[in-house]
């Protein structure tokens, strides 16, 4: 067995490991990194957020060359079938992984594939395919493995009309309909791209509203654009079976209904990837969903080996793990860190939406006296130009100091336009104001825009 000593070892390439990886490797470090698939990239290239936003944005140009009256002209309105749409959206994925590859290769960090274990608390077994084994030794180690879809016992999950978010890439034909259980993001965004699709969708939500972490108003703007486009969304539901046949799928809920559908995607929880980690072997135990618990400096109860990314847990968002995974190798090279809390959301239904700060239940409830200023998208030249017109900026800021308390957007580029109103969000004291986006010059025409006329509308509201 080949015996290899580094510095540092990673075990995962999605985003939490690969910038733990690179990192620690500028630092001149020597560092390997672990990859069970044979392509490097995790969950978030392979099955997660490429691969879903790619698919997206085909549906959204499906979407609005069907609507516009200007493509009348050259024919009627197109139907796409999804294998179609997902082979498109595969040319993302490869030069993802191209592009990930060649960040080892520059930064000279040693890529092994295979499956990781611990043997100690300073080596780790990695089985490759053919069953060859390596042992790696290091003074620290990440882990970075990512999460995977839960999947509960009583569901078939090997029946071909039966998916999970990971299996539903590979969905063969483009059904007429589709059952969602879990109305989380990620049963929001599959509901947008299907019906986007012309499938009829029945959305099936264990709560009493989509996506209740979002303010009020954004959570019913999806409800109903997610119904202007044919999903059916059934509330306060829970499975009783749901069993597959030649023809489709029966799904029987608690509440006595019965639904029959050509498919069924299960997107109800995530969990850590950690079961052939062999934890036992180093004194880490992980939570009831393969979670590990970390403290602020991403160390797990093992002190020299730390977690970042879905692994962890909350938020379970890419742009999170990236700074995770940076920021425990930071801490490992005895550099400047944070702990990542400020997390934007993003959520890529069709409109798409994002956030930054509390919304105005969660200020309500701790009596901060705010008031709100808004923009309709409709009201904005560039959205009337380009005719994404559905959509608003609200902006939540402190009636006497004006200070911007949070920022929520729904509509076309939701998840960039955010960014301008977390910038002055971040500001420390007298820099985080209202007024900036009165005092400051926006192109025009321009989605930017939205944050000027939202300030004027909340400016008018104060006395």
């Amino acid at each position: 067995m080949a015996v290899h000593n580094y510095d540092v070892v990673v075990i995962g390439t999605g985003p939490a490991g690969e910038s733990a990886a690179i990192n620690a490797a500028k630092h001149g470090k020597r560092v390997a990194i672990i990859e069970k698939q044979a392509q490097v990239g995790g969950n978030c290239t392979h099955w997660g957020t490429i691969p879903s936003k790619a698919l997206r944005h085909q549906v959204k140009q499906i979407m609005a060359f069907n609507t516009n009256r200007m493509f009348r002209d050259i024919g009627e309105p197109r139907w796409f079938s999804f294998p179609k749409v997902m082979e498109r959206s595969r040319g993302t994925i490869d030069k993802q992984v191209e592009m990930r590859t060649t960040f080892y290769a520059r930064n000279r960090i040693d890529l092994f594939h295979g499956v990781a274990r611990f043997k100690d608390e300073h080596t780790l077994l990695v089985r490759d395919r053919q069953e060859g084994m390596e042992e790696l030794v290091a003074k620290k180690f990440v882990i970075a493995t990512g999460s995977r879809p839960y999947r509960p016992a009583d569901i078939n999950f090997r029946h071909p009309r039966i998916y999970c978010s990971d299996t539903i890439l590979s969905l063969s034909h483009t059904p007429r309909t589709l059952v969602i259980f879990g109305a989380g993001v990620i049963g929001c965004e599959y509901a947008s791209i299907f019906s986007g699709l012309g499938v009829k969708v029945d959305l099936i939500n264990n709560r009493d509203s989509l996506l209740s972490f979002l303010d009020d108003e954004i959570s019913d703007a999806l409800s109903y654009h997610l119904r202007k486009h044919g999903v059916l969304v059934r509330h306060n539901e829970e499975y009783e079976s749901v069993e597959g046949d030649d023809s489709g799928v029966i799904v029987r809920l608690k509440s006595g209904k019965k639904i029959r559908a050509d498919a069924f995607l299960w997107a109800n929880g995530r969990t850590g990837n950690t079961d052939s980690l062999g934890l036992e072997n180093i004194g880490l135990t992980a939570n009831g969903r393969g979670q590990l618990s970390v403290d602020e400096h991403y160390r797990t109860a093992v002190s020299h080996i730390y977690a970042a990314g879905d692994v962890i847990g909350w938020p379970s968002l890419a742009s999170a793990a990236y700074d995770q995974g940076l920021n425990s190798c930071n801490e490992l090279l005895d550099k400047e860190y944070r702990f990542v809390s400020d997390v934007p959301t993003g959520i890529y239904t069709i409109p798409e939406i994002s956030s930054f700060g509390p919304n105005e239940r969660e200020l309500t409830e701790a009596k901060v006296p705010y008031e709100v200023g808004k923009a309709f998208f409709k009201d904005t030249a560039r959205a009337q130009i380009t005719g994404d017109t559905v959509g608003m900026l609200k902006i939540l800021f402190h009636q006497d100091t004006l200070e911007i308390l949070g920022i929520h957007c729904f509509g076309d580029q939701a998840s960039e336009i955010l960014h301008i109103g977390q910038a002055i969000m971040q500001q420390k004291g007298a820099a985080n104001t209202l007024k900036y986006f009165v005092n400051t010059t926006f192109n025009y025409p321009t989605m930017a825009e939205a944050y000027r006329v939202a300030a004027q509308n909340g400016l008018n509201r104060v006395f």
